[in-house]
């Protein structure tokens, strides 16, 4: 495992981009690994832009330069292409492979880019991983739990400094009692698919 771990989260407003990201910080104050949480969010309510950065490690301060990222965890996919400039050819990209349709798109101001492009683009620049996570959180339960999904997706690619338990753990103490399968299920289903993309099975 890498002691030293950028991440970007990122999405639109209502998909639990900022929650995901603050499950992360605590995880890593729960597995005693020093961490930086910063938000940057656009107008959320009406589905603005989310990014979020978690820096895990040996680390000096919340930015990530340029081409330095590890992981871009993405709930809409043309927002994981938006921060394509913080990757690099190892960088992985885990992305919800459903778009979120901007009010400018549906107005008919402008045009939401071919969906097989934005996978083409981003997969020239970094290591893409491509799941259906609002299937899979349907699936588990519940649609809300999406963000929970791509932080089990993220848990199964090794990168994280802490075991995965630690991460299930944190996300379980920060839900309600009556939603705790659910979002265990969810972790799980997330973390079995890129799993199952990688070659292997939990």
């Amino acid at each position: 495992m890498n002691c030293k771990t950028s991440i970007i989260l990122t999405g639109v407003g209502g998909q639990g981009v900022i929650t995901a990201a603050n499950i992360l910080g605590k995880a890593a104050v729960r597995g005693k690994i020093n961490v930086y949480v910063s938000e940057v969010h656009g107008i959320a309510q009406r589905g603005g832009a989310v990014n979020c950065t978690v820096r895990i490690g040996d680390l000096s301060g919340p930015l990530i330069a340029t081409g330095t990222a590890d992981v871009i965890l993405s709930t809409e996919p043309v927002e994981a292409l938006r921060n394509i400039t913080y990757a690099s050819k190892k960088t992985k990209v885990i992305t919800d492979i459903n778009p979120v349709i901007p009010f400018t798109v549906a107005m008919g101001g402008e045009e939401y880019p071919n969906l097989d492009d934005v996978f083409k683009e981003i997969r020239s620049c970094a290591e893409l991983y491509k799941i259906d996570a609002s299937k899979i959180a349907k699936k588990s339960g519940a649609t809300i739990t999406k963000n929970i999904v791509m932080l089990g997706a993220l848990a199964a690619t090794d990168v994280l400094p802490f075991k995965s338990e630690i991460l299930l753990e944190t996300i379980l103490d920060n839900v309600p009692a009556k939603y705790k399968d659910i979002n265990k299920k969810a972790f799980e289903d997330g973390m079995e698919v890129i799993k199952k993309i990688l070659g292997f099975s939990l």
